[in-house]
């Protein structure tokens, strides 16, 4: 079954190297029992390591079944110490976190043996070496004995051929050693290759054959003399021979079994580690908290800005004779006139049409005096501008026909003329200038963007043109783009459409959606820098998850090894740390996203203007990015882990 050859094993020492194997030649049949023995430092230990597929010999050959295991990667000696060795260590290595059930069931996980199959087999194990009472107990809560009972459990759990026990009786008080030993003795005699390495020549004779080791060369190799064949089984059989393992599953069922026992262990280590875990978390969780509510504030903002915009009236574009703002010509530039105004309302894409005239006059009621803006517009002014009423009505399209000295004034004109708020407004005459005029309507005060505290008052624009100015030009033709129809082509559509009726280009257009992009377009460009902020955090939070990753790594370097051992591949090590990292970055992006959905609800109950509107998009994106980093800046330490050396892992204090 086993065979060496010429093995030696070296290892660096400075400049040099330290030879502890030196030309071992060994071979070990099927079902022996063997003990080797030698002093501390003869290299006993190092030639288990090898012959259990722990470590590499510098130089010979080593066999298992006449294969080669030079030419073996990782994972295929993996696979050997999984279905072919069970390691019984001096210190037991059993994992603190996991029952003596879950101890013993760890290399049929990585077998991909069904959790039902593996569970009876371990509570079976367990309780043929008198631990059923202790099956789901801690090892913190086991004696010496009972932990190492656990660890033969463990190492028959996938029907060893070989087991190897090193010192399994050094760590035991008499009692409890001649149990183990008693045990070792039937597991040979089922037909597991035993071999057992040890000091203590008095364990060694209950071994079939000895091999004495000295300064890393072997020097004696002999049946055991004192050996009679009645050290054999006393008692019931274990029954753990190695017949047939339990039944394994189909590759996505055993890739399932061991993402479970990640994700358990990953569970276990945030529990034992509490706080480490929370701090570990605070970074994502104010990294995503960050970018959750910047973004909604982002959102917010621009809605609201939309909102304000849409209080002067969306979609709109308004025709003002001249080149430009400020074109000194402009005044003297009267083909801007009603007929535009008319022909323009009849084009399919333009969903309401007002001519407007302006000027400024004085407001008088009783005693009270103000300056004012009058403004002569048509019936559909009110709704092309989304104004709407506080009180009264509007004036409707005879008021322009009958040149009606009906007027409609502004929240601001009211307080002024009507200071006692307990006088309604609505039937009183008023002069504007010389102009008597009858209230009809109030409007509600314009909010947001375009918001001003001067005086407002409405006339038809007949009114105005003949009573006020003199002239029937216009100011201005403002008109509502179709709610269907693109503002910037509605824009070309309209200066086409006034060249060919005025036959040259004398009015500019002044487009409101344009004012809306520009600024909307700074919402988010600050949204923007915003959030970059808080990615920022995300990276500084990610950095903390790797070094505390690293820093776990440290801590469960034996862990490491004893999965090594009983047969995990790298790719179950790499897995179970990386989701330990994602778990940990997606509980925090949990709580980020709550943290950020508690901030809106607190700003709603205060009263706050800001206004947090949240998307699913921006939600999933964030848990996204948590899982992202948790891949990212935990594969570095989950890498790590994976490649380390089981031998220097089980080393390692």
């Amino acid at each position: 079954m086993i065979s060496l050859h010429g093995v030696g094993r070296e290892y660096p020492a400075g400049e040099g190297t330290v030879a502890v194997l030196a030309d071992i030649d060994l071979d070990v049949r099927a079902g022996e029992f063997v003990a080797i023995m030698g002093a501390s430092g003869s290299g006993k230990s190092t030639l288990m390591n090898i012959l259990g597929c722990l470590d590499r010999p510098s130089s010979g050959a080593y066999r298992f079944k006449g294969r080669s295991t030079a030419e073996l990667d990782p994972d295929e000696l993996a696979e050997l110490r999984r279905e072919h060795f069970g390691f019984i260590f001096q210190r037991y290595h059993l994992l603190s976190e996991l029952s003596a059930v879950g101890n013993t069931e760890i290399p049929a996980i990585y077998a991909g043996t069904p959790g039902a199959v593996r569970q009876e087999r371990a509570a079976a194990l367990l309780t043929r070496l008198g631990l059923a009472d202790r099956i789901a107990h801690r090892p913190g809560q086991l004696s010496g004995g009972q932990q190492q009972r656990v660890s033969i459990a463990r190492a028959l759990m996938n029907g060893a051929d070989v087991v190897l026990a090193d010192e399994p009786t050094g760590a035991l008080d008499r009692r409890s050693g001649e149990e183990v030993l008693k045990i070792l003795a039937e597991l040979n005699a089922e037909g597991h290759t035993v071999i057992l390495v040890t000091h203590d020549a008095q364990v060694a004779r209950r071994a079939r054959r000895i091999v004495v080791i000295s300064d890393g060369r072997i020097v004696s190799d002999e049946p055991n003399p004192a050996e009679s064949g009645e050290d054999g089984p006393a008692g019931a059989s274990l029954g753990t021979g190695p017949g047939p393992t339990p039944p394994s599953v189909g590759r996505l069922r055993a890739f399932v079994a061991r993402f479970e026992e990640s994700f358990h262990m990953a569970i276990l280590a945030m529990l034992a580690h509490r706080m480490r875990t929370f701090l570990t978390m605070l970074g994502i969780v104010i990294g995503i908290s960050s970018v959750v509510a910047m973004v909604a504030l982002g959102e917010g903002s621009r809605q609201k800005v939309l909102s304000n915009i849409s209080s002067l009236g969306t979609n709109t574009l308004e025709i003002f004779p001249g080149k430009d703002f400020g074109d000194v010509r402009s005044a003297r530039i009267k083909t801007l006139v009603l007929a535009d105004a008319e022909a323009l309302a009849r084009e399919t894409w333009v969903a309401g049409v007002t001519p407007t005239v302006s000027t400024s006059s004085t407001l008088r009621y009783g005693a009270i005096e103000a300056s004012a803006q009058v403004n002569g517009v048509g019936p559909d002014y009110f709704e092309v501008k989304a104004t709407k009423l506080k009180t009264g009505r509007f004036f409707d399209a005879g008021a322009a026909r009958a040149m009606s000295q009906e007027i409609v004034i502004d929240e601001n004109s009211a307080k002024t003329l009507f200071p006692d708020p307990s006088e309604s407004p609505i039937g009183k005459v008023i002069l504007v200038g010389k102009v008597p005029c009858t209230i009809i309507g109030v409007t509600q005060k314009q909010q947001g963007f375009g918001a001003s505290g001067n005086l407002s008052v409405f006339l038809a624009y007949t009114t105005v043109q003949v009573r006020f100015l003199g002239d029937t030009s216009l100011r201005s033709i403002l008109l509502r783009v179709a709610d269907t129809v693109d503002t910037t082509l509605a824009e070309q559509a309209a200066t086409a459409f006034l060249i060919r009726r005025h036959g040259t280009k004398d009015f500019f257009v002044l487009n409101t959606d344009d004012i809306r992009q520009t600024i909307t377009a700074t919402t988010t460009t600050l949204a923007l820098l915003i959030a970059a902020i808080a990615v920022i955090s995300l990276v500084v939070g990610g950095i903390g998850v790797m070094n505390i990753m690293l820093v776990s790594v440290s801590e469960r370097v034996k862990e490491i090894g004893v999965r090594m051992a009983v047969g995990a591949r790298r790719s179950d090590i790499l897995r179970q740390f990386l989701t330990e990292a994602v778990l940990v970055c997606l509980i925090g992006g949990v709580l980020g996203v709550a943290v950020a959905l508690a901030a809106g609800f607190v700003f709603a109950l205060l009263g706050s203007t800001f206004v947090f509107v949240y998307s699913a998009t921006t939600i999933l994106a964030a848990f996204g990015c948590s899982t992202l980093i948790g891949v990212v800046f935990g594969w570095l330490p989950a890498h790590g882990a994976a490649r380390l050396d089981p031998v220097a892992a089980l080393a390692r204090d």
